[in-house]
């Protein structure tokens, strides 16, 4: 079996934070004395991740998220715990670690500001020192997957969010790293360049077997990427499993919708309740756990004429939401 490329063992990082004291007599105080609170960002979590995996790592603002992938990188040293990637301590042996990892940072760019991007992607070359013939192949490749030819010639100062963060991609992995970091890759981008970089993320993860750790806020990244998540929150892992295992423990509510053949005046059923009913068309809501489907459509087939139907389950965000409001994880 091989080796995870990434070990967390109760990995801590604390920041103490000033308090600043208001007003004039508080500023006069403050510069006798200042009092400071330890913020916990990552409170000892532990989590490990196989080669070829594609982790959805999930939290609300000031979870811990980017704290965890700054220590991942090698940004940032840990307060305590323990943590190897690509067997390696990131912290200790950066130099040797950045070359074999890929990062992209939300709206932090990594290509140069006034060069344009074929030209930084020129000078990232020389840098990690790839061979001409890989970086020609993986040039070549990422730029139509892309979509790269329309704005490489132009400076990176010029492009829009998503032209960018396109480009940040690309460069990320020009060197043929085994593992890639991205923290909101998808943020603030319209509908088109969303899904044109959702593509990119499963072709480098299915076709190159590319490990990749995505951290987001925007949930249909992780629906439409993601067979596992973990969720952090105040610096500690309350999840890590399986995507449709979440949905399954906590997902709350499923819903029936079916289209009858015919009309009928109260098409109601034991062990579920018409919560929306339009013509033909009746939505029936039941408990996960005390009924399953297959159950419902065979006592509704018996009793009335089915045309057609479906089992439409709770989005992902209502289901996370639900976890942080009610604390199901605690």
């Amino acid at each position: 079996m091989p080796k995870p490329i990434i070990t967390v063992k109760e990995l801590q990082k604390h920041f103490k934070i000033q308090k600043h004291r208001r007003g004039l007599t508080g500023a006069l105080r403050n510069l006798a004395s200042f009092h400071t609170d330890l913020v916990r960002a990552v409170d000892g979590i532990s989590f490990t991740i196989e080669p070829g995996e594609l982790v959805g790592y999930l939290g609300p603002n000031g979870a811990g998220k980017s704290t965890t992938l700054k220590m991942l990188t090698g940004l940032l040293v840990p307060t305590g715990g323990e943590m190897w990637v690509n067997d390696r301590v990131p912290w200790k042996e950066r130099r040797a670690h950045v070359a074999k990892i890929g990062a992209v940072f939300g709206q932090r760019t990594t290509l140069w500001w006034d060069l344009p991007v074929i030209e930084s992607f020129d000078l990232i070359q020389h840098i990690y020192q790839i061979p001409k013939n890989q970086f020609k192949q993986n040039l070549d490749e990422f730029r139509d997957l892309l979509d790269l030819d329309r704005f490489i010639n132009t400076p990176v100062r010029s492009l829009s969010l998503g032209q960018r963060m396109r480009a940040d991609i690309c460069a990320a992995l020009l060197h043929n790293p085994p593992l890639l970091f991205l923290d909101e890759p998808t943020i603030g981008l319209d509908v088109v360049a969303k899904e044109r970089i959702r593509q990119f993320i499963r072709f480098i993860n299915h076709d190159r077997r590319t490990t990749v750790l995505l951290t987001t806020h925007d949930l249909s990244d992780v629906e439409k990427l993601c067979e596992r998540v973990m969720i952090i929150d105040h610096g500690k892992l309350l999840y890590d499993g399986a995507l449709a295992d979440l949905a399954e423990r906590f997902g709350g509510n499923r819903e029936l919708v079916v289209e009858f053949s015919e009309m009928y005046t109260h098409p109601e059923v034991e062990g579920a309740e018409i919560i929306q009913c339009e013509g033909l068309l009746v939505t029936y809501g039941f408990e996960r756990g005390s009924i399953t489907a297959s159950e419902l459509i065979g006592r509704l087939s018996v009793k009335y004429r089915i045309h057609d139907l479906k089992v439409r389950e709770p989005e992902i965000e209502s289901t996370i939401r639900r976890i942080y409001e009610e604390k199901l994880l605690e």
